[in-house]
């Protein structure tokens, strides 16, 4: 969404103003399969690489796994922090996106051809290093850049939800390729460390050509038509009247003086205001619903985590690894396809807020019937309700950014500064955070159990364990996201922002 000061007219027509092309969509959306090359094989299938290949141990695995996080939280607010500084030809976000990948894509093939030759501490400090350097490093600079565009590229929110949806069929997409092959190719490439090894360099050069292919199909506005089109509400005769509420996601300027006041930014091309750091981390805990989206980022993260132990479930209670690839199919399929109506239900609804919330009703009752399914011995059943759920947990995905930009705008008519890229690096936090905690939980509930790597069959203790997490942990993070999603009317919030304004 828009605003524009000038007139309810003018107003109009910049919020239907087209700047992209279906080509710059695709485009841009394919990014998503440079990212998810590395965050799908990493999320599904390293703690069995390191587990069942390395020899380590999964409690300690976890643990590094969440002190790597913590660095990666601070690395968050850095990058965000850089990009809203950055200023190149080539724009704030894209360079970042672009030379960052190269580390991603040499530390992805470094965690995965760990020497099997080293000892046991050697071997937990390459692990640490290369996971803490790429997701703390490479990484966050890559995907906050990448997240940012949305707001860089283009003002119109028709355009944000429709590249939400579009990134988000190539991440599931890629992360259903990655599931449905991944397992096969490390054995056909010669199994155990050398399929590994083999398998990260691939999908490493596959990310690499994606993601400059998606950096080169856009191109970011220029600093003056997005300070322009986004100026603060003036206040014009009333200077105790309320700020407006709101705000989208890039520039900063204050509008809070009569029409005719010198500001000392101006919004239609001067000099553009600064906000330190301390401020604007300032301005986003004062956020509401940012507070909420960092929140339903981090559980859906959690839920991710717990739901990746599917290969441990797949192997040592349906007894056969490979079904890994037809409950992908069952999660992602569906998932691709609610993502392609995310953007249709929501144009018929005029609001994300219904749409989210009756998608969340649909999920949670989705994996009731998955673990209910699972307990009476029925894999068809399994995977038809793991399909229903994903359904459910669609609208949410498609609209992510959009809702992270709605919060962004909050922001901004509220105060009439831009904080952009920390909105996006720190909601980022929720995704880095929840993933680390859930990535840990499970190891330390692993190893708690009493698993064995790589043993024929696991104790009882390590099986009902395998059941907790696959099958009810998703459940309780679904109600619990259900929940926030009905205290989040960013929306509605903005609307009445806009009209108090005008």
């Amino acid at each position: 969404m828009t605003l524009n000061t000038e007139t309810p007219q003018t107003q109009d027509a910049a919020t239907q103003k087209q700047y992209l092309t279906w080509p710059n969509k695709i485009g841009y959306g394919s990014g998503d399969v440079a990212g998810n090359v590395v965050y799908a094989l990493l999320s599904a299938f390293v703690m069995i690489y390191l587990t069942d290949t390395t020899g380590l141990n999964p409690g300690i695995i976890g643990t590094l796994m969440m002190v790597s996080r913590l660095f990666d939280g601070f690395s968050d607010i850095i990058f965000g922090s850089l990009l809203d500084r950055t200023r190149t030809r080539m724009g704030r976000a894209r360079p970042w996106m672009l030379w960052a990948f190269f580390g991603c894509a040499a530390l992805i093939v470094a965690i995965f051809a760990i020497p099997l030759s080293l000892g046991d501490t050697a071997k937990y400090a390459w692990f640490f290093i290369a996971y803490t350097l790429l997701n703390a490093g490479f990484y966050t600079a890559n995907n906050i850049a990448y997240s940012a565009l949305t707001a860089l590229i283009t003002k119109n929110s028709d355009e944000r939800v429709q590249m939400g949806s579009i990134r988000f069929v190539f991440a599931f997409g890629t992360n259903l390729l990655i599931q449905s092959v991944t397992v096969g190719a490390v054995e056909a490439l010669g199994g155990g460390a050398q399929g590994w090894r083999a398998i990260a360099i691939i999908y490493a050069l596959i990310g690499l050509a994606v993601n400059t292919l998606s950096v080169m199909s856009v191109r970011e506005l220029p600093p003056e038509e997005l300070e322009d089109l986004d100026a603060a509400p003036e206040k014009a005769e009333d200077p105790e009247g309320s700020a407006a509420d709101g705000g989208e996601d890039h520039k900063g300027a204050e509008g809070d003086g009569a029409e005719n006041r010198e500001e000392p930014t101006s919004a239609r091309g001067g000099a553009r205001q600064k906000t330190s750091l301390r401020e604007s981390v300032g301005l986003l805990l004062t956020n509401r619903y940012y507070l909420i989206i960092l929140t339903v980022f981090l559980l859906a993260q959690m839920f991710t985590a717990t739901l990746n132990m599917g290969i441990y479930f797949m192997t040592y209670i349906l007894g056969d690894a490979r079904l890994l690839g037809p409950f992908a199919w069952a999660i992602n399929v569906p998932l691709i396809a609610g993502l392609l109506l995310t953007p249709v239900a929501v144009a018929r609804f005029g609001q994300m807020y219904r749409v989210n919330i009756a998608g969340y009703v649909i999920a949670v009752l989705g994996r009731l019937a998955v673990a209910a399914s699972a307990y009476a011995g029925s894999i068809p059943l399994m995977l038809v309700f793991s399909g229903v759920a994903s359904i459910g947990m669609s609208p949410l995905q498609g609209t992510l950014n959009a809702l992270i930009a709605e919060a962004s705008e909050h922001t901004y008519l509220r105060t009439g500064k831009r904080i952009d890229g920390l909105m996006f690096s720190c909601t980022s936090l929720g995704v880095k955070v929840g993933s680390g905690l859930g990535t840990a939980l499970a190891g330390w509930l692993l190893a708690a159990s009493g698993y064995v790597g790589d043993a024929a069959q696991q104790p009882e203790s390590a099986i009902q364990m395998l059941y907790v997490m696959y099958l009810w942990f998703p459940v309780i993070a679904n109600c619990l996201i259900l929940l926030l999603l009905t205290r989040l009317d960013v929306e509605k919030a903005n609307k009445q922002a806009r009209a108090q304004a005008a």
